[in-house]
């Protein structure tokens, strides 16, 4: 028996983050804000961009994603749009629908910035060693 539920996936549970391209089993998910900045409009820089992204902690361990290295891929472009692609310390993580959600809003706070895509990935997994030093001497590692 087939029943109205049998099509769901992560992503139907998932608030703010869409299903990515991939689609199928083991598909990322991403989160996307803001528009295209007006032409002529100075970019936020890299700097301005990770600023922000230290502003988002992991709501179990007292670190921000950045210093946790979860974000694997931070692209600013000339034109102010941001692409992340980030991760999780664990699939099972029950905040997994709001992290990507997260790291977008305070991304397109930033001036200059335009387009933020912040994707969810699960390749390569995350170790503790991807942590900063100062992470690591916080969790006493």
């Amino acid at each position: 028996m087939v029943s109205q539920n049998d099509n769901l996936t992560l992503a139907d549970f998932m608030p703010g983050v869409t299903k990515g391209e991939a689609g199928g089993e083991g598909a990322d998910y991403r989160a996307e804000r803001g528009q295209a900045l007006p032409i002529g409009t100075k970019a936020a820089s890299q700097e301005q961009v990770i600023a922000a992204i230290q502003t988002v902690y992991d709501p179990e361990i007292p670190i921000n994603l950045w210093d946790l290295g979860l974000i694997y891929r931070c692209d600013v472009s000339a034109t102010g749009d941001v692409d992340i692609d980030m991760t999780l310390t664990a699939p099972g993580c029950p905040v997994a629908g709001q992290m990507p959600a997260m790291v977008a809003d305070a991304v397109a706070k930033v001036e200059g910035v335009g387009r933020v895509v912040v994707q969810l990935v699960w390749e390569p997994g995350w170790t503790k060693a991807r942590m900063s030093e100062d992470a690591r001497l916080l969790l006493d590692l």
